[in-house]
């Protein structure tokens, strides 16, 4: 099993569009088995976007989950969380900043060593 972290703006934004405790416990239980769950977005250094049902809507009205998965000797980053109604897609300036972010993710791990 993986280790799995909550980021503070992935709490913000769970609590936000209404995740439920019992679901976000479910997603890091699903993420610490299947680590590597989910689309990766292109030019975003590994960042991948997982399609969560909400409990009575189905997928389509669900959220959508921003993750981080860059081996095992580094956990997986639940990034950010929204709506599919709030957005469908991320822009190119997100994009970038996701790409950032992972890079500095797998810097300070890697530094850390085994």
């Amino acid at each position: 099993m993986q280790t799995v972290v909550e980021t503070g703006e992935f709490l913000r934004c769970a609590k936000k569009i209404g995740m439920a405790d019992d679901e976000r416990s479910d997603l890091v239980s699903m993420l610490a088995e299947n680590p590597q769950a989910g689309d990766e977005i292109s030019g975003t250094g590994g960042m991948r976007k997982l399609r969560v049902a909400a409990k009575g809507k189905g997928k389509s009205g669900g959220y959508r989950v921003i993750t981080f998965f860059s081996g095992t000797n580094i956990p997986v980053f639940l990034i950010t969380a929204y709506a599919k109604s709030q957005k469908e897609n991320i822009t190119d300036k997100e994009k970038n900043i996701l790409k950032s972010l992972s890079g500095s993710l797998v810097k300070l791990y890697r530094s850390k060593g085994p």
